[in-house]
């Protein structure tokens, strides 16, 4: 079966930035189980997997623009260090913060004297990202799981709908 829009996908993958830092692998651990076309991927792995079927393996360079997309300056911001009063901070920390445009995900990359530094940029924002990809399974969804949006286990899928 190929790869394509509302299909089950499980494999493993890696992947590293540009200077070979590993950044996340799955190979040696539980694979990676995913519906094609739910939004769950970031799409410049999603279109490379495309066509693709089980037992094939590929590597994928994935640009900034097609993974986390581009860092912007303008998710930093100084916070006064108040508004973690009675919290025990530290660098790497995420919080969700309030924002005008709803809330977002924020990581403290800095703590100063009086302000702390957060990031709303997705970590990986600007990063190209090299994956090494093995496919094991390729199935079709079923009516349930397209339905949920996602991977159904043994026994269905474990909550309430």
């Amino acid at each position: 079966m190929i790869v394509a829009a509302n299909k089950v996908v499980k494999m493993h993958y890696s992947v590293m930035d540009n200077d070979g830092n590993s950044i996340d692998n799955s190979f040696g651990g539980e694979p990676l189980v995913f519906i094609v076309g739910t939004g769950y991927l970031i799409s410049g792995l999603e279109n490379a997997l495309q066509g693709k079927q089980a037992g094939d393996t590929l590597s994928v360079k994935v640009e900034p623009e097609d993974g986390y997309g581009e860092r912007h300056d303008h998710l930093m911001q100084a916070v006064p260090k108040s508004m973690f009063e009675g919290m025990e901070i530290e660098v790497g920390m995420q919080f969700r913060a309030s924002t005008d445009d709803g809330d977002q995900s924020v990581m403290i990359i800095d703590i100063q004297d009086e302000e702390v530094i957060v990031d709303g940029n997705n970590p990986l924002a600007g990063i190209t990202l090299n994956f090494d990809v093995e496919i094991l399974e390729v199935r079709d969804a079923s009516e349930d799981e397209m339905a949920h949006g996602h991977v159904h286990g043994e026994g269905g899928c474990g909550h309430d709908h």
